[in-house]
């Protein structure tokens, strides 16, 4: 299995803001729907996903497992509580959340915990989230690079990773963007809006199709119909060398996602 390349992206939504996010995303073609158990949607997630009639099969859900359920005891329990929760029996991706803070929890212990989820059929991918090189090597010594499906971090034009992806890609694991928009950030520049001009297309639709060409997947999220269909046409939009050089330019190290206690000490 591979980690598609576009899919909808869900936090900061729940009740019937999140049933209608996901309704509409369904409706227009959307088939990859990324949540977490800290998001606490799941189970709207999952009404959203029963009520649109379609197969399982046809589907690529994800979540992710809290810091709090990290423990031995703990992590496959809270794993098959969000299964009920999404009214499915797999998930076709989980991953760690965040490091554990303070090393509460050694990585090889929830790594293991969810490589023993992977085996029991609980979820067909296994991966991690904002985790650092140094962490990154921990989690590989745990369970072995082969079973780390992706490496899930906010990255957009603004924050561009480049250490931390090129350590991944090394190690062939594939990297999922989040923020890809920066908060709508990245929406106002200057440089991004011309290209968006020159390719009769939105900001949006250019800084997701520079993330997807870069060989990164995205889960961009929206309340609003008209933005849920048009961020779907980034899957078709494409780039010159040119604009891809523009948008690589525009680094800055901006990082928007940083909460204190929980954040590791970034490379």
């Amino acid at each position: 299995m591979s980690i598609p390349a576009f899919g909808l992206g869900t936090f900061r939504l729940q009740g019937q803001v999140l049933i209608d996010s996901v309704s509409t995303g369904l409706a227009l073609g959307y088939r990859v729907i990324d949540t977490a158990q800290i998001y606490e949607n799941e189970a709207e997630v999952g009404e959203a996903i029963a009520a649109s009639g379609i197969a399982r099969d046809e589907l690529f859900i994800t979540s992710k497992i809290w810091v709090a359920n990290f423990a031995k005891e703990r992590l496959i329990d809270s794993l098959k509580e969000s299964l009920r929760k999404l009214q499915t029996d797999y998930l076709d991706l989980t991953l760690i959340h965040w490091p554990s803070p303070k090393n509460q929890v050694p990585v090889e212990e929830f790594m293991g915990a969810l490589l023993e989820a992977k085996q029991l059929g609980l979820t067909r991918l296994i991966g991690v989230s904002n985790f650092t090189v140094d962490l990154m090597q921990q989690a590989i010594a745990a369970v072995g690079a082969e079973h780390i499906a992706t490496h899930q971090i906010e990255l957009h034009p603004y924050l561009q990773n480049r250490k931390v992806v090129e350590f991944a890609q090394s190690q062939g694991i594939h990297i999922t963007s989040y923020m890809t928009l920066a908060y709508g950030e990245v929406l106002k520049d200057p440089i991004i809006q011309q290209i968006a001009e020159r390719r009769q297309a939105s900001a949006a639709q250019v800084a997701l199709a520079w993330a997807m060409q870069s060989g990164y997947s995205v889960i961009p999220s929206s309340t609003k119909h008209a933005n849920l269909q048009s961020n779907l046409k980034a899957c078709t939009l494409i780039l010159s060398e040119a604009d891809m050089a523009l948008i690589a330019g525009l680094d800055r190290n901006q990082r928007l996602t940083n909460p204190k206690g929980i954040a590791p000490h970034w490379d």
